[in-house]
């Protein structure tokens, strides 16, 4: 397991952890509301997170704490790769990968994923070359499977 995929695993564990609730139909959100201690009218103590989550107003707080930590960590991680060798070409070739880039080499969905844009990874050199390194593994993974095919 490359280390992006780690602190990934961990923060996921962490958001899971969290008491989101979400719902998708009446039913599902009085039984959230319910889990909550709350009659489904008790509205005014919850705040909509979108897609169809939600969570109460007075976890709000621990809620952006939880979520200034875990981009706080990311940026560390990044920062400490000096070179674009380590985390944050794990970084790229994990979410290069989740988004399928062997087969339709786009980068959209994968700089999405990492919150940033094409030119912030452009003018930053080490971001950059951590890219070019995770685009030209996934690419030599892809020319030798199609090598086996012929």
């Amino acid at each position: 397991m490359n280390k992006y995929e780690e602190i990934k695993n961990k923060h996921q564990k962490r958001v899971n952890d969290f008491p989101l609730g979400f719902a998708f139909s009446n039913k599902q959100f009085k039984d959230m509301m319910e889990k909550w201690g709350l009659d489904e009218n008790d509205t005014d103590k919850i705040y909509s997170i979108g897609g169809g989550g939600f969570i109460r107003k007075s976890d709000l707080e621990e809620y952006n704490k939880m979520w200034t930590e875990i981009r706080k960590e990311e940026k560390d991680l990044i920062e400490q790769d000096k070179t674009g060798e380590g985390y944050i070409k794990d970084m790229f070739l994990y979410e290069l990968e989740n988004h399928e880039y062997g087969y339709t080499h786009e980068l959209e969905d994968t700089l999405n994923a990492l919150e940033l844009t094409y030119d912030q990874v452009m003018e930053n050199p080490t971001l950059k070359h951590g890219l070019e390194l995770a685009r030209k593994e996934i690419l030599d993974k892809e020319n030798e499977r199609n090598y086996d095919y012929e």
